[in-house]
């Protein structure tokens, strides 16, 4: 479970990644599709970082189709350990 949302872990679709998130406001548990770079490792996250830009590094799981039948991914994480 995520923030509250089941997902198939026997489905291979929605896995847990590190990446770089475009979150003008980081009070939201989910994300667009598009507002994700997934990257390899947690340090490549981090060194992507741009809080300017509004780039955080996370880890987050999906991608997931929403209700509205758009694709997100679920934040589990900021690693740079503010909250927003």
């Amino acid at each position: 479970m995520v923030q509250g949302y089941h997902l198939d872990p026997a489905g291979g679709i929605a896995d847990e990644r590190f990446a770089i998130v475009y979150a003008p406001k980081r009070t939201r548990d989910r994300v667009p599709e598009g507002n994700v770079q997934v990257v390899d490792t947690e340090a490549a996250a981090h060194a992507a970082a741009d809080p300017v830009k509004k780039l955080f590094p996370a880890r987050v799981i999906g991608p997931a189709r929403s209700s509205e039948g758009v694709s997100v991914y679920y934040i589990v994480r900021w690693l740079d350990g503010d909250a927003g």
